[in-house]
């Protein structure tokens, strides 16, 4: 219960039959620092070598870290987190597998539609203990609704249902099982076929990369996103609708984060530009349970800053400077911003600035910002390099599940 990052490394270094040395050139990370981890000597290291140690051991970055992979609040009979991977791995839909189908009436699609809706709102305002304990009655009641639905109206329900997965995707991957997520944008992809809409598929593809990067395969991550939004790009920039612009726009950003934690620097920054070009053209957008505009590219802006071992914190400052948080719709897009920028904050010195902006997050966003290794990372290295007994900080720590006592 109580493992140090560096007793995990030390179980699955030994577990794979390697030394530290071994483990140091695959990770292109020094000895010492393993060895200093490994003793206990250093109670963490900068997240960019998590990563890197975690890749090089071949396991997610969550389980390196020992992150917390259920929500706190207990689930009921319909909903919760284990009844989420139910909803999603459908048993009934597996070929040759008879499971008698609920003989419940589905609600009307229009209703379930806009409880769609208001599901994707529950989200995005990192309201996750409501949000887990409606989706997975959300998903099955939308596949009731799919499989009656006909005429008109049933490329809308498929459409809708495409969104509802990858809005259980986005909280499965929120909450550390990024093997739901997938099969989630599976099932994603599959209902925008069934809804003859490529945006959705694109919106889907956007999802699955954001899936790969969480569960470390960068280089998945940014060729899929890459590849659609090639396949997506506008034949003409003044002519394409605001919907067409966003999708593409968000598969570039999509993109851009993996070529940054593979240190593809000028390849990130490449596609940063052409989506700025979309958000400029297209303007504030929501569409697709998502959002996109000029803010959300400068917020990913600084997000590159700090990807890959050569991070430059005093430029995502700066860059931070040009973010209109007010501009940003999402609360929980705005409290992705602003862990970057305390991220950064303590990565120039400025630990006193870091902690207020953690406290004002966790305040804002209680739910949202446990689940995010980012947060968690930074508090690990104030704790390390706390010089007197700070009560804030240690509580934050707690609450994070990160062992203050270390």
């Amino acid at each position: 219960m109580n493992a140090t990052i560096g007793d995990r490394i030390r179980h699955l270094r030994e577990f794979r039959d390697i030394t530290q040395e071994e483990l140091a050139s695959h990770a292109h990370v020094s000895v010492d620092t393993i060895r200093k981890l490994e003793q206990n000597r250093r109670q963490s290291a900068r997240i960019d070598t998590l990563r890197a140690l975690a890749r090089a051991l071949d396991v997610e970055l969550e389980r390196l870290l020992g992150q917390p992979t259920v929500t706190q609040q207990l689930s009921s009979d319909d909903g919760g987190l284990l009844a989420l991977r139910d909803a999603i791995q459908d048993v009934g839909a597996l070929p040759g597998v008879l499971v008698e189908q609920d003989v419940e009436d589905p609600p009307a699609p229009d209703a379930w539609m806009e409880e769609v809706k208001a599901a994707t709102s529950l989200y995005w305002e990192g309201n996750y203990a409501e949000l887990s304990s409606v989706t997975p009655l959300l998903l099955r009641d939308g596949r009731a609704v799919a499989r009656e639905a006909q005429g008109s109206i049933a490329e809308r329900v498929w459409r809708q249902l495409g969104l509802a997965y990858q809005l259980a995707a986005s909280l499965a991957t929120q909450s550390g099982h990024p093997d739901w997520a997938f099969a989630a944008v599976e099932k994603q992809l599959a209902a925008a076929q069934k809804a003859s809409d490529p945006l959705l598929e694109g919106m889907g593809v956007s999802t699955l990369s954001w899936v790969l990067l969480r569960q470390g395969r960068w280089e998945h991550a940014q060729s899929v996103a890459e590849q659609k939004a090639d396949a997506l790009e506008p034949r003409s920039m003044r002519r394409a609708r605001p919907a067409e612009l966003a999708v593409h726009g968000n598969l570039l950003l999509a993109a851009a984060t993996p070529a940054a934690r593979r240190d593809r620097r000028s390849e990130a920054r490449n596609l940063l530009n052409l989506a700025e070009v979309s958000a400029t053209r297209s303007g504030p957008v929501r569409a697709y349970g998502s959002a996109f505009s000029v803010m959300d590219v400068k917020t990913q802006q600084v997000n590159i800053a700090l990807a890959g071992r050569n991070s430059e914190p005093d430029e995502a400052l700066t860059l931070a400077g040009s973010v209109d948080l007010a501009a940003i719709e999402r609360p929980v897009h705005a409290a992705s911003h602003r862990l970057d920028v305390a991220h950064a904050r303590y990565q120039t010195g400025d630990a006193d600035g870091a902690l207020v902006d953690l406290l004002d997050i966790e305040e804002d966003q209680p739910q949202w910002i446990r689940y995010q290794t980012l947060a968690a990372a930074t508090v690990r290295e104030m704790l390390e390099a706390e010089r007197r007994r700070n009560t804030e900080l240690r509580g934050l720590a707690a609450r994070l599940g990160v062992d203050p006592t270390l």
